[in-house]
């Protein structure tokens, strides 16, 4: 099964979940509305047409211009991605899930933007929504134990968002 008979299965099954949709990428990708994100894969894995039973990866990404020649370029608004690459090993086919966030919850700065986790989906969410929180700020609502992976537990920011600013010092260590 391709992608757009996957995506026509759940616009099918959840009206207005799919947002967008690319099926012309080397991995086509599918958009789905946040609201309705963890109830599509939620039907992706337990649907046996579908039978999406290995999540690969989740990444976070940040889409944020700050080269002022380049903003008006850019030809998208500020927001921040997260993408998750899902498989079928009984019916060897492949799905790219993105979920469109604001950069901060209801655009309050310093508020990361929520999501609902996959971790009762999909055991090997645990730690890629872990990574994701660490690294861009997402926090993942429900998940068992979201709590920093690579840095400590006391790091403030998120070190991958593109307006992210390195500390001069951590600790009494001088950074740059």
């Amino acid at each position: 099964m391709n992608a757009e008979q996957m995506s026509g299965l759940i616009a099918e099954r959840i009206p207005g979940a799919v947002t967008g949709q690319n099926f012309e990428n080397v991995d086509p990708w599918l958009e789905i509305s946040p609201v309705q994100f963890h109830k599509v894969c939620e039907f992706l894995r337990d649907d046996p047409r579908l039978a999406m039973n290995y999540l690969h990866c989740i990444s976070g990404v940040d889409y944020l211009e700050v080269d002022p020649k380049k903003i008006a370029k850019a030809g998208f608004e500020p927001h921040l991605e997260v993408v998750y690459h899902l498989s079928s090993l009984e019916h060897r086919h492949r799905l790219v899930l993105k979920v469109f966030l604001q950069r901060w919850q209801d655009d309050r700065r310093g508020e990361i933007p929520e999501l609902d986790s996959v971790a009762d989906l999909w055991s090997t969410a645990d730690w890629h929504e872990r990574e994701v929180y660490d690294l861009c700020g997402v926090r993942f609502t429900g998940h068992p134990n979201l709590r920093r992976i690579l840095c400590p537990e006391d790091w403030e920011g998120h070190p991958l968002r593109k307006d992210y600013e390195m500390p001069l010092e951590y600790h009494g260590i001088r950074g740059r």
